[in-house]
């Protein structure tokens, strides 16, 4: 009985560290833990022009959209690439609805979007560049785009778990002219 107990203890010690180990990276309680934003469309104040004065406010143009589909998580909602009256882009999510996660960002990507399991892991292939983190998993949410990105070299978008190198969700990225 005495040989058997520091077999016993080292064996739950291992455990515990397996246990606590496993909690910090997989974060399961974010699985049942929504996040709602509900942020308005973005808009700046337009030029002046001898007809408006400087405050008005011009609305901002879809220059691209898509819709979400589900990847490693169930998810839906919208996404548009909005251009604004000073000439900056934004990205926006609306109706978004995912499962939270660990480590989740906004990706714009040149990949193609593959529905199911062959889509998962595509969207870290080739060129991306990430607008931030997730701000909810629900919700309308805007992702400022950088000045220096050319829209036109990307096809899609997808909401990326950075840990484990999955999307969750993704969407083809319709240009409009």
């Amino acid at each position: 009985m005495r040989r058997r107990r520091p077999l016993l203890i080292s064996g739950l010690a291992v455990a515990a560290g397996g246990l606590a180990f496993g909690l910090y990276w997989f974060e399961p309680w974010q699985l049942w833990a929504d996040e709602t934003v509900n942020e308005a469309v973005p808009s700046v104040s337009a030029a002046p022009t001898p007809d408006a004065p400087a405050t008005s406010t011009a609305e901002p143009r879809t220059v691209a959209q898509g819709t979400l589909i589900s990847h490693e998580h169930t998810t839906t909602g919208t996404v548009r690439v909005l251009r604004l009256a000073d000439g900056s882009h934004s990205l926006r999510l609306e109706n978004l609805d995912t499962s939270n996660g660990p480590d989740l960002r906004v990706w714009l990507t040149d990949a193609p979007v593959i529905e199911g399991r062959a889509g998962w892991h595509v969207f870290d292939d080739g060129r991306h560049i990430s607008l931030g983190e997730l701000k909810g998993n629900k919700g309308d949410q805007n992702y400022p785009v950088p000045a220096d990105v050319n829209l036109a070299d990307y096809r899609s978008i997808s909401i990326w778990c950075d840990r484990f190198d999955v999307s969750f969700g993704a969407a083809v990225l319709d240009h409009t002219p």
